[in-house]
């Protein structure tokens, strides 16, 4: 393939692709986020994500539902996101960078007003989260320092890298923790404009909620570095003293902390995660007062965001199966018990995600409020439940209509591994009948899920149906939606039994004549990028393999990463001086010898979570052994491609990969 496609007839097209989709649209949203709405639903604010041109990454920008309309919220430059509303609706609190690009502030817009916000005091780094508190006369305030890591979900990279202010030619410098790598905690007084650190010293605090007037609920460590998010705890601030106290520990991760107005009752959801800001599981409940704590069962639902609706009931979103999914569960007055059952509000075959999982807002009628979309129904904001389907507001225009004319349909899939156990999936297919040339897409983690949602959340996807692939989106083990023990099961076994999960769907696609068995490919990125080139190497069926910031070598990832503890957690716990242990039996790199696929990989530069040397390694092992491999590293790029142009140059060079080694 060419260094430089943009001359060539293959760009052309995809940039024809993209400007057909994403033009009529300049200048609106073209992707929600982040729903609150007030209790009677009178009030729905969200975060758009806006391009004006295919340029950089979009902006955004807060959005009202108005007659059925989105209507702007903010003017005044730069990006805003993370509207909340006051308790009683009156006054909006969100984020801007308006000031300096990608350092985010607080901000307020009062009732009526339009346009023109009040900043509050600056905090020194970035605010990543707000939160009101139960009586709207504080805000807290989540502050990242310029040198705190982003999460991979994010992109990785460091929360200020855009701005050093450092000339090019300046080394990069480490030399342990650097001082601005710390997330902290304050609060903003909105009578006085004080505003102050609240959290000691020597605290890292990943996210925070309120817990009654004067205390904070928190998921800290003791040090910074996006490892230590790993084996974190759930900890009670008190605001006026200080002092910290550890509520719960866990063997897997906490998150998604949640306190009642009167702090009496706290809630946490414990999960087996691969990414922070990525959490799916088990919704626990602490009574601070007797010190008790109980679990709740949401009939197998795995939990992704958590709302106490008032002082004895919450209310919670998640995943189950395939299914979007809203319940509540009535703590009561008294003691807790063992165990609360809960019970279903709503649940739907469509995605509910508000960005990667489920999520939405609860109204005081027993009804939610989300963002929906299905692959061939661009996000739609609904009212659902109790017999409600409301649609408020839609994204649907000229752009998202051509697509919906290219992209064939989507199918929730399901077969069975070679142990018996159900993998569920799903199918996108062109129109007309197979068989078809089938492209196996793997998701990130190995911890996540797909559900039916717009584009499968990829301008891959539809751009392969329209070329007339079919491609399968599976859910093996350690995939959410499933529980606990599934999620976990590929703790300690990454490229072990889900290998499996995968090779099986595709023999039960070729054996329903939906997939041509001399036509078969795989792509993914993060952990599908390992997969993807683990795949290669323990079977020659696949005709090609893209791989997108994978992790080919587990050694030198250990080494080179910022997530080093992990990577040994879900490889049992591996010792990488220890020989044949799965550091060194499950690198694909170790096994290139077996390899016969084309495989093309690629990487960002300032990737801190799997660095670039990973695919640069399986490139070169792959050249070693006389298999056709392409390396594509973008310089601006960490976590994946995320940036125009670059996204065109991707898509253009993974459409023309297939379609060289598997044409359809």
């Amino acid at each position: 393939m060419r260094k430089d496609l943009r001359e060539s007839t293959e760009y052309a097209a995809v940039a024809e692709y993209l400007r057909r989709l994403h033009e009529p649209a300049f200048g609106s949203p073209h992707r929600l986020t982040d729903l609150v709405a007030t209790p009677d639903a009178s009030r729905v604010v969200v975060t758009g994500s806006v391009y004006d041109e295919l340029e950089g990454l979009p902006r955004t920008a807060l959005y009202e539902v108005r007659d059925g309309e989105l209507r702007a919220l903010t003017s005044g430059g730069g990006s805003a996101k993370a509207g909340r509303l006051a308790p009683d609706g009156s006054c909006l609190a969100f984020l801007s960078d308006r000031a300096k690009a990608e350092v985010f502030q607080l901000y307020l817009l009062g009732d009526g007003q339009l346009g023109e916000a009040r900043p509050a005091p600056a905090v020194p780094g970035t605010v990543e989260f707000l939160a009101w508190s139960p009586d709207g006369t504080r805000i807290l305030l989540g502050v990242a320092g310029l040198g705190a890591e982003m999460a991979d979900a994010q992109g990785s990279g460091t929360a200020g890298s855009s701005e050093s202010g450092l000339p090019a030619w300046y080394p990069e410098v480490e030399a342990g923790t650097p001082e601005d790598a710390w997330r902290s905690l304050w609060l903003y007084t909105r009578a006085s404009g004080e505003l102050a650190r609240v959290s000691p010293e020597g605290l890292n605090v990943w996210e925070a909620a309120w817990s009654g007037p004067g205390h904070v609920l928190a998921i800290t460590s003791d040090q910074p570095g996006e490892d230590d998010w790993y084996s974190a705890v759930l900890s009670r601030l008190d605001i006026s003293t200080g002092e910290v106290t550890e509520l719960l520990r866990s063997d897997v991760q906490l998150g998604l902390p949640a306190g009642t107005p009167d702090g009496n009752r706290a809630a946490v959801v414990e999960a087996a995660c691969s990414d922070r800001w990525i959490v799916a599981g088990d919704l626990i409940l602490l009574d601070l007062v007797a010190g008790t704590r109980c679990a709740v069962d949401t009939a197998g639902t795995d939990v992704t965001a958590v709302e106490w609706i008032d002082g004895t009931r919450i209310g919670y979103f998640g995943q189950r199966h395939l299914d979007s999914v809203a319940g509540t569960a009535d703590a009561g007055q008294g003691p807790l018990p063992e165990t609360i059952i809960a019970k279903d509000l709503a649940a739907s075959a469509q995605s509910w995600a508000s960005w990667f999982y489920p999520a939405g807002a609860f109204t005081s009628d027993g009804q939610v409020v989300v963002i929906r979309d299905d692959y061939d129904v661009p996000q739609q904001i609904a009212i659902v439940g109790s017999g409600a389907d409301q649609v408020l507001a839609s994204l649907a225009h000229a752009g998202t209509e051509y697509i919906r004319s290219v992209a064939g349909c989507a199918a929730n899939v399901a077969w069975n591994a070679p142990d018996g156990t159900e993998i569920e999936g799903v199918l996108c297919t062109p129109a007309g009948d197979g068989p078809f040339p089938l492209v196996l897409d793997v998701h990130g983690g190995p911890i996540g899920a797909y559900q039916r949602s717009w584009m499968m959340g990829s301008n891959a996807v539809p751009l392969l149906v329209s070329r007339g692939y079919a491609v399968l989106l599976p859910n093996p083990r350690g995939s959410s939606g499933r529980g606990q023990e599934f999620a976990a099961a590929v703790v300690g076994d990454m490229g072990g039994a889900d290998t499996h999960d995968y090779l099986s769907g595709i023999d039960a696609m070729i054996e329903r004549g939906i997939a041509d068995p001399a036509r078969i490919g795989t792509m993914g990125v993060s952990y599908g990028g390992f997969m993807s080139a683990w795949l290669v190497t323990q079977d020659q069926r696949f005709k090609a393999a893209v791989a997108g910031s994978p992790v080919t070598e587990w050694y030198s990832f250990t080494f080179t990463t910022n997530i080093p503890r992990w990577g040994l957690w879900f490889l049992d716990n591996a010792d990488p001086e220890e020989a044949g242990s799965q550091v060194h039996t499950r690198s694909p790199v170790m096994h290139a010898s077996k390899a016969r696929t084309p495989t093309l990989l690629t990487a960002g530069a300032k990737d801190r979570c799997t660095p670039a040397g990973q695919a640069r390694e399986f490139y070169q092992a792959l050249i070693r052994h006389g298999v056709d491999s392409e390396l594509v590293i973008y310089p601006g790029e960490g976590h994946g491609v995320r940036q125009f142009p670059a996204v065109t140059d991707y898509l253009t060079r993974l459409v023309t990969w297939f379609e060289k080694y598997m044409p359809a």
